[in-house]
């Protein structure tokens, strides 16, 4: 039985035909999508972090209230970039998320993507040590935040504290148990999903991916999983992991529908690259009426290597148009995924 969310891009543009004007309009038109998804039965409400962007970049405060208008969906991020992050207070930032959320946080973070700056991160105050790439900066950091959302203290207590402290070595707080288990990385290559299930993270898996061997989308992806799950196994973790795979399905049930997706309705993956030495294939976007949008969905085989489906939504048409087509996938197409 899978699990269907969605994943949005916080995308605002002061244009005429965006909805999504503003930062703010951005950020309140998400939590209400949130809160219309879970009332439709979603179980996931995601979002992208890009930085230097007219996006959503910064995922807590919003996953924070979030959690405190909802009961059940899920919250999380479908990724942030640990180039940009200090894990020690992205641990705490997380903690609280967490906690007001009563354990429903699912992080999803990586080694980032192309962003809209030259090297983002050394603003942020961040630079690779020495013989270091920002990937491996990237890794660092999530090996530090993983360390520290163990829960274990590591910071020698002051002899003289403004408070009272606990016996032993402090940790970060505030610490929700149980948020190690829900943290995702995002992996563009076999490689690195290999690495993820190494360091005991769930896997999350985009709409494009490097291009290792020339086959179609879906079916890199899920090699790309099968080498996950494998890599997890071999590992020896006590629990199983979770997958997820990103989207965009459309399903075509009204003239608007038509008027904005049906261009989309013959889709094909797409080659291109992500710097100078990446070729990545883009998987191909599904538009069509719900009855055809089952039996395509039936043949990709990521999806079906997968638990969770990620939908991703065009979050500038506004909250009620996007509730409609969530309404539309779950009620018309999700069942026959294996959803409920």
């Amino acid at each position: 039985m899978k699990k269907i969310g969605f994943l949005s891009f916080g995308h605002w543009s002061d244009t005429p035909h965006s909805r999504t004007r503003t930062a703010g309009d951005a950020l309140t038109q998400a939590i209400d999508l949130a809160v219309a998804a879970e009332e439709l039965g979603a179980d996931g409400a995601y979002f992208r972090v890009h930085h230097f962007a007219r996006q959503l970049a910064s995922p807590f405060p919003l996953l924070a209230a979030i959690g405190a208008r909802t009961e059940r969906i899920e919250i999380g991020t479908g990724v942030i970039d640990m180039r940009y992050e200090n894990p020690m207070y992205m641990a705490e930032d997380a903690g609280a998320a967490d906690l007001i959320s009563a354990g429903r946080l699912q992080l999803g973070i990586s080694r980032g993507s192309p962003e809209q700056v030259i090297d983002g991160w050394r603003y942020f105050g961040y630079r690779p040590g020495e013989g270091d790439t920002e990937a491996d900066m990237a890794r660092k950091h999530a090996e530090v935040l993983l360390t520290v959302l163990e829960g274990d203290g590591f910071a020698q207590p002051e002899p003289r504290p403004m408070f009272p402290n606990p016996p032993g070595l402090l940790r970060v707080e505030p610490h929700s148990p149980g948020l190690r288990e829900r943290i995702w990385w995002g992996a563009g290559s076999n490689g690195t999903a290999v690495w993820a299930a190494r360091q005991g993270m769930n896997l999350m898996s985009s709409t494009l991916k490097n291009d290792e061997g020339g086959a179609p989308f879906h079916v890199q992806q899920a090699e790309q999983i099968r080498a996950f799950r494998k890599a997890w196994t071999e590992a020896g973790w006590p629990r199983e992991p979770r997958v997820s795979v990103s989207r965009s399905i459309f399903a075509l049930t009204s003239d608007l529908d038509h008027a904005y997706f049906g261009d989309d309705s013959d889709s094909t993956d797409k080659i291109g690259y992500l710097d100078a030495d990446t070729r990545a294939v883009f998987g191909r976007t599904y538009a069509a009426e719900p009855d055809v949008l089952v039996g395509q969905l039936a043949e990709d085989e990521a999806i079906a290597e997968a638990d969770t489906l990620l939908l991703t939504v065009p979050n500038q048409l506004g909250v009620d148009y996007n509730t409609h087509l969530l309404d539309d996938i779950l009620t018309h197409v999700a069942p026959a995924l294996g959803w409920r």
